[in-house]
């Protein structure tokens, strides 16, 4: 098959590109535009590994006629390519808007006259709103309620209507939060990660009890891809693991790898219109044949090993911000 992956030289793109070239036959061509959340650095090894079956395409995704053109000759293609940290969202919301909507708007108009076979969009589980209690399932209400949430939900609405429309073979994931290598030091485990790397404090928001599904980049990609090859499409699947923590319990178990203490954490304001709680329910996807494997304190401790281990490709990021 050949695939093109939006966003790419992303966090999670770039964990899903290596998945398919090391354990398939695929070929995989990355579509780019390597804003500050995206680098070359992170498919370095990608290219000098798999040249032969890899190739990278610079352009926006909002560009029609820049991914219509790259999309030629693909049997399939995986959008990751999005604004993602809530915190960005709400100091402006205006590239949110633009990227994950009118984007993906892109996407699925270029699919829809290419006659691309199969196409999954990926989205998160915070379209859903804070969830007091219990599990969403795909068939729940969308309550997003910051810029970054709601943009997504907007996008999988846009994407989804193409299925409903003119029948392009959209299927929707949403996943909870992923961690893992190769993931942008402002979100909150490579952020604490590299400050505890570096001896400065982790900042929690609030009181520390706001609780999230912590689901590993690898298994997140495993179940895509088992989207996108046995998928129905017009289908949304949810994507958990079960790993739901507190996050005063998260940063807990980061600073006892980091082997230091409480007085390591800074309490600061909490973000605003933060959600209090997501948790999915992921019977869909695993009637696939999906099932999450990483065990949680194992890829805790494999990732906080990987930015112990990998400086040269993080602290350049920091020192741009």
């Amino acid at each position: 098959m050949r695939i093109l992956v939006t966003g790419g030289a992303g966090f999670i793109g770039s964990n899903y590109v290596r998945r398919v070239l090391e354990s398939t036959d695929d070929t995989v061509t990355v579509y780019d535009a390597l804003t500050y959340a995206g680098n070359l650095s992170t498919l370095a090894d990608v290219d000098a590994r798999f040249g032969s079956r890899y190739r990278f395409v610079h352009g926006n995704i909002c560009d029609l006629e820049a991914f219509t053109q790259a999309a030629k000759g693909h049997d399939a293609v995986v959008h990751f390519a999005a604004e993602s940290h809530v915190d960005r969202s709400i100091a402006g919301p205006e590239d949110f808007v633009v990227t994950n909507c009118v984007g993906t708007n892109a996407i699925m108009h270029a699919c829809r006259t290419l006659g691309v076979g199969r196409v999954v969009h990926v989205s998160t589980d915070e379209v859903y709103g804070s969830v007091e209690n219990g599990d969403s399932v795909e068939s729940d209400p969308l309550d997003p309620r910051s810029p970054y949430s709601a943009s997504k939900a907007g996008s999988d609405l846009i994407a989804l209507s193409y299925f409903t429309t003119y029948q392009t073979p959209v299927m929707v994931t949403r996943s909870s939060n992923n961690f893992g290598p190769w993931q942008y030091p402002e979100k909150v485990i490579p952020l604490f990660a590299t400050n505890l790397l570096d001896g400065l404090k982790v900042p929690l928001y609030g009181d520390g009890l706001n609780r999230r599904d912590w689901l590993y980049v690898n298994d997140n990609c495993a179940a895509i891809d088992v989207v996108l090859r046995s998928g129905r499409p017009g289908e949304i699947y949810n994507i958990g693991a079960g790993n739901e923590l507190a996050n005063r319990d998260l940063t807990a178990r980061l600073l006892a790898l980091a082997s230091v203490g409480e007085e390591m954490v800074s309490y600061v304001e909490d973000r605003l219109g933060h959600d209090r709680r997501y948790s999915v329910d992921s019977t869909k996807v695993r009637s696939l044949g999906w099932a999450p494997s990483a065990d949680l304190e194992e890829a805790l401790a494999a990732t906080y090993g990987w930015y112990r281990d990998n400086r040269w490709w993080w602290e350049p990021l920091r020192a741009q911000r």
